[in-house]
């Protein structure tokens, strides 16, 4: 494992490089309709950090400190406050769905359907979790005033033993 060298960021990437997006035209090219479709200003950073969510098309789910490693490896100078805020901004324009698994860390998912999810405690990782074997018979009543405006659902896992 190979501890991320950045001052404020004191986690390890052993292979979170390799869980985003190639940095090249057509991934810059993915990333800016990406961004147009929903309105959002190109700047530099935005454009970078879009390129390694989205620029292959695949679905992830990242932290903040991810993609701040992932940026920091292909060289691009950006701190992790602007990723935060970046990550936010598209959340706000519905372009990713940010994903609490506790209180301390959340993902962001560029699948924005509704679906269930599978957390791996034991790697702290995020996937999906099949949608057709999910079944919600009934929720709660909202209190008066207010509406449910989404339900997740985190199956949390762990290794038998």
């Amino acid at each position: 494992m190979q501890a991320l060298k950045h001052p404020r960021c004191r986690l390890y990437t052993s292979h979170m490089s390799t869980d985003f997006a190639p940095q090249n035209d057509e991934a810059l090219d993915q990333a800016a309709r990406w961004l147009a479709d929903v309105g959002l200003r190109p700047t530099r950073q935005r454009l970078s950090l879009a390129a390694l969510l989205v620029g292959d098309g695949r679905d992830r789910h990242v932290t903040a400190e991810g993609l701040f490693g992932a940026a920091i490896d292909r060289g691009e100078k950006v701190s992790l406050a602007t990723v935060y805020n970046t990550l936010r901004a598209f959340c706000e324009v519905g372009l990713l769905n940010e994903i609490t698994v506790d209180a301390t860390r959340s993902y962001f998912d560029t699948r924005t359907d509704d679906h269930p999810h599978f957390f791996h405690e034991d790697q702290q990782k995020l996937t999906d979790a099949p949608a057709d074997e999910l079944e919600i018979t009934r929720l709660p009543k909202a209190p008066e005033g207010f509406e449910v405006s989404r339900v997740d659902v985190v199956i949390r896992l762990r290794r038998k033993g």
